[in-house]
């Protein structure tokens, strides 16, 4: 049979390409300037089989007659490109092989083969140009001589090609006389839901020749290659050529369309068990009871995860763009399973990435920036850019560095993740939801203080997160009675107590096949309530010193929350009771965080400043205090100072001295002696 593959693969080739769905590439290949044909596997599988696996075991011999059969027929279709680009040639490019190798399979038995594998874009080299045919000149007889280059290292001419001089040099390299064609090195990695648990990612280096495929990929794509599997040995000086190689793949075609979430493969059956799930009215409380079965209790929490995990749709609009993503924050005490909660979404997600905050740099987090072994420096994506269109879970967020927290800004509101260092100005994607855990600074939760002053998280991350719940563990004889026997009942059976409506595989393919087909619009019911309860809450805030309960940013929140309740239910609109859900469970998240723990009334402040508006007129107060008494003594005495706020404005000494204390701390103040303050 073997015979059968070599007897006349050019003539197999050929009648390929004289099709009609190839002239017209062929034709197309004119019109566009281009040197590459895109081939389809299955065509040639069509054709015949033989040749298929032909190009498999042999591609470089088989691409040899692939491009000399292209060419052929360019030729006939367009005679006056052919020409023009006779010394390039045309390129063959194989896309849609019938098999993904794994890149932790890729090994010794794959050498000198076509294989196709899949990843993520870790790192991209700048595209230069390396030399194909190099031009040298002789210095002493000024004879040209031509050398067809391969290596990694340029090579020189063994002798002169001149008979009379026969010398073995000295030679000069000619630049202009030589011929260059773009090339570009590339890092992939497996996809980091792929990695078994425990194991380090394997990556490959590809290397992209070809100006039709350089700079068609950047770091944090998803994509497909399909390329020769290489190997090259280390060079070592004064002791030769390592015995242990490395691999590489030549690429041959690049697809980068993996930038979308990928469509998990559904079949048929399954897509009709996800319609029919849908069908069910109670399709919302099925899901909340399949999230995380495992853990007892947090219902309204399990809700916001189902929120999470569904997702709003994001808004392009001409001037500025709208996230639909959901960020949602838990403040605990100890052992109230917020990193197990973590981790299953990160194993739900279709997409999804999991990081603890102490260990975690800004650079691991958005883009490092590294010297590049062919010199220069390259990008490498971090975390919130390998989860992009997925879901990033940030364990640990208030243990992170303040100069590292920072790097979360940008990519919680605007989705991006802009690089300037190294000489690399760059904005890569990050549309992702964040679902962050953070434990309060004191150990424990105090229900007396505002949630700003409970975790050590600055404002600007606070106000970014659209619901914030805590997890408080308050002794309850009858929850812990019930808490303790599903415990014991999951240690007893190894699997949760009862079983969930959703098995975890078809949660998953439930959400993939929700995030890639369902766009909510808003009905004029779902409208009319949002607003009416937005104004409602702002109603309650009118009048001079009362705090805002609610602002645009929750709204646009609520808007988010509402579309991923009706996506749950792959409903095309949101109906009212989408808008009430989302209502509902903003109320929630509001009572827990939002309160001002002095005046009992809802203050968005707290979130949005750190500090309720009842702290902050009282601030305004003393700080006016100290000003008027600036102004008749130049210092001002604290005991008077106490003295005068109690009698004039009824604010205690003991939470006057406090605010005193905190503005001293925020540098507002300063005690210039013993006693004394001074406005800085």
């Amino acid at each position: 049979m073997s015979e059968l593959i070599v007897e006349n693969p050019l003539e197999k080739f050929s009648s390929l390409f004289k099709s009609a769905k190839y002239r017209q590439r062929i034709a197309q290949m004119a019109l566009s300037s281009s040197t590459s044909l895109i081939l389809d596997f299955e065509d040639l599988l069509i054709v015949d089989p033989h040749l298929a696996d032909g190009i498999i075991e042999k591609p470089k011999e088989y691409f040899r007659y692939a491009n000399s059969a292209a060419f052929g027929q360019l030729q006939i279709e367009a005679p006056e490109y052919a020409e023009r680009i006779k010394e390039a040639g045309v390129t063959v490019r194989v896309r849609g092989l019938p098999h993904i190798t794994p890149l932790r399979k890729l090994g010794s038995e794959h050498i000198g083969k076509l294989v196709m594998i899949e990843g993520i874009i870790m790192r991209a080299s700048t595209v230069r140009p390396i030399v194909t045919m190099a031009a040298f000149r002789c210095r002493r007889c000024d004879t040209e001589v031509y050398v067809p280059q391969n290596g990694a290292f340029l090579e020189l001419p063994v002798k002169c090609s001149n008979r009379a001089c026969g010398k073995g040099g000295p030679f000069e390299f000619i630049p202009e006389k030589s011929k260059f064609i773009d090339y570009q090195e590339l890092r992939i990695q497996e996809y980091p839901e792929d990695i078994p648990p425990g194991q380090t990612p394997r990556s490959l280096d590809i290397r992209v020749i070809g100006k039709d495929i350089v700079d068609v990929a950047r770091p944090g794509d998803r994509v497909y290659i399909v390329g020769i599997v290489g190997a090259e040995s280390t060079s070592y000086p004064r002791t030769g050529k390592s015995r242990a190689f490395t691999l590489y793949l030549d690429a041959n075609y690049i697809d980068a369309a993996g930038r979308e979430p990928e469509t998990l493969l559904i079949s048929p059956e399954e897509e009709e068990q996800i319609l029919r799930l849908a069908r069910d009215p109670k399709i919302h409380e099925k899901i909340i009871q399949s999230i995380a079965p495992s853990i007892y209790g947090y219902e309204h929490i399990k809700e916001a995860i189902m929120y999470l995990l569904f997702g709003g749709v994001p808004k392009h609009l001409p001037d500025i763009n709208v996230r639909g993503d959901i960020h949602v924050l838990l403040v605990g005490d100890p052992g109230t399973a917020k990193s197990q909660l973590l981790r299953y979404v990160q194993r739900i997600a279709p997409r999804g990435l999991y990081t603890s905050g102490r260990g975690t740099t800004a650079a691991g987090l958005t883009a490092a920036v590294l010297p590049s072994p062919t010199g220069g420096m390259t990008l490498e994506a971090g975390a919130l850019v390998l989860a992009d269109k997925g879901i990033a879970c940030i364990d640990e967020i208030d243990k992170m560095r303040n100069e590292d927290r920072v790097a979360i800004h940008e990519a919680m509101e605007q989705q991006t993740v802009s690089v300037a260092k190294g000489g690399i100005v760059a904005t890569l994607n990050a549309r992702t939801a964040i679902l962050a855990a953070a434990n309060p600074a004191l150990g424990r939760y105090d229900p007396y203080r505002t949630v700003a002053e409970n975790i050590s998280l600055p404002v600007t991350i606070l106000s970014r997160f659209d619901l914030i719940f805590v997890l408080r563990d308050v002794p309850d004889k009858e929850f812990d009675s019930r808490m303790s026997e599903h415990m014991l009942k999951l240690h007893i059976k190894e699997a949760p107590p009862t079983e969930p409506p959703i098995p975890p595989d078809l949660l998953r393919k439930y959400i993939a096949y929700a995030r890639n087909n369902i766009r909510p619009v808003l009905t004029p019911e779902a409208m009319e309530r949002l607003k009416e309860f937005y104004l409602e809450m702002r109603s309650a805030s009118e009048g001079e010193g009362s705090p805002i309960a609610i602002t645009a940013r929750q709204l646009e929140a609520l808007v988010r929350i509402a579309e991923a309740r009706a996506r749950a239910a792959l409903r095309n609109v949101v109906l009212s009771e989408d808008a009430e859900a989302a209502i509902n469970i903003m109320r929630k998240s509001l009572e827990e965080v939002g309160i001002d723990v002095s005046s009992k009334k809802f203050d968005i402040d707290i979130i949005m400043v750190g500090k309720p508006r009842s702290v902050q007129d009282k601030l305004r107060v003393i700080l006016s205090t100290i000003v008027d008494m600036e102004k008749e003594s130049g210092m001002v005495n604290r005991a008077d100072l106490l003295e005068r706020l109690s009698s004039e404005y009824g604010i205690a000494r003991s939470e006057a001295e406090k605010l005193i204390q905190q503005m001293i701390r925020e540098g507002t103040l300063y005690e210039p002696r013993a006693g004394y303050l001074k406005k800085t």
